[in-house]
């Protein structure tokens, strides 16, 4: 009974930390638009460090300063999807050019 029983717990125990990690991250605003994850980003990188030093002194570790960066996931978002649509919007004369090309290096070796 136990044997059949404990894979069944484990399952549970996952599915429950799993949908508390969507929860968390939905509650903080994680899988909304750009700008709320920006925001739950600031948010983090105020209270993590803190948090972290605390932890390090109670445990007894020392660890290095954590970096400063200024960094936008926002803006790294939309620099990526200009990016792609840029290049989306000249495949088809790109494919043309290329294809012009290839055809006249393909006359040149028959000739």
């Amino acid at each position: 009974m136990a044997a059949r029983l404990f894979p069944a717990v484990k399952f549970v125990i996952k599915g429950g930390l799993a949908g508390a990690a969507v929860y968390v991250a939905y509650d903080q605003g994680l899988l909304g638009s750009g700008t709320q994850g920006a925001e739950a980003l600031k948010k983090a990188q105020a209270a993590l460090p803190p948090a972290i030093q605390e932890w390090t002194r109670y445990i007894g570790w020392e660890l290095p300063p954590t970096p400063k960066f200024d960094f936008s996931p926002s803006d790294s978002w939309n620099k990526g999807v200009q990016t792609v649509m840029s290049a989306l919007s000249v495949a088809p004369t790109r494919a043309c050019e290329y294809t012009v090309e290839g055809w006249k290096f393909v006359k040149d070796l028959v000739k």
